[in-house]
């Protein structure tokens, strides 16, 4: 396993824990709080976790049996006119609250074990394009990040952001051409620069030096941007031309349809 691979993980189990942390002790009437997703409760939002994971270790573990099953799985609900996101999410939420939280803690551990164990070069498939293991396992705290805000925003937390958005915030800029793909644009040849302020008042810089696209602002707003966690204009960031105007509106890190995202003012 890479240093780069060993450090993500442990970033992972990390900001895992601080969800966990959330919901350890929550009397089971607060998992039936809705959050700002539409229709998803917290136990919704743990339960989507967890079965995210299922399919991370399907598709480390067996990737030609993650195919088969995205064709016939994923084929026959779509067919019947139903989400497989939001169905698994439901299905999850049905189970009584301690089940669902030890099935998501066991999960969430067998994916830093299965991650660790795939040969660094090695693309698994998955919903979006296949990903390399580091990739997988930066998209998962990308997730467990964006869901924990779901769960903290329902709650009436507000999380200390640490530098394990450096992670999200480079995964941001990195799906800048998927961005654009989903919403049937052709991806810009432009490249785009990000100037972020760290939670520690530090300067992150992604891209080239060079570029007349620039985003600048809190490394935080940023994130929450591209999960789609905010509304942009409740965000101080700013867009310097043409490219970077045009992306921050449909941007996001995860993969599947574009999202709905949050109204303004939220």
């Amino acid at each position: 396993m890479t240093n780069v691979l060993a450090g993500l993980l442990a970033d992972l189990a990390a900001e895992s824990a601080v969800l966990d942390d959330l919901v350890d002790a929550l009397p089971a009437p607060d998992w039936a709080r809705p959050t700002p997703a539409e229709g998803w409760t917290v136990a919704h939002q743990i339960a989507h976790l967890a079965w995210t994971d299922d399919w991370t270790l399907l598709a480390a573990r067996d990737p030609e049996g993650f195919g088969a099953a995205l064709d016939t799985r994923f084929g026959a609900l779509l067919s019947a006119g139903v989400n497989p996101v939001d169905e698994g999410a439901t299905a999850g939420a049905t189970e009584q609250p301690a089940a669902l939280l030890a099935r998501w803690r066991t999960g969430r551990a067998q994916v830093r074990t299965a991650l660790a164990a795939v040969p660094a070069d090695t693309r698994l498939p998955w919903f979006g394009p296949p990903m390399k293991p580091a990739s997988m396992a930066t998209a998962r705290l990308m997730e467990t990040w964006a869901h924990g805000q779901d769960v903290a925003d329902a709650l009436g937390v507000t999380r200390e952001p640490t530098a394990r958005l450096r992670h999200i915030a480079h995964l941001g800029l990195r799906t800048l051409g998927f961005a654009f793909a989903v919403h049937g644009r052709t991806a810009p040849e432009a490249p785009v620069r990000l100037e972020l302020t760290a939670p520690d008042g530090e300067l992150w810089t992604f891209g080239p030096a060079d570029a007349t696209d620039v985003v600048t602002g809190p490394a935080l707003d940023f994130c929450l941007l591209v999960t789609q966690r905010r509304h942009r204009d409740d965000l101080a960031l700013t867009a310097t031309g043409p490219v970077a105007t045009d992306w921050l509106p449909i941007a996001q890190a995860f993969a599947g349809a574009p999202g709905k995202g949050r109204e303004a003012g939220l």
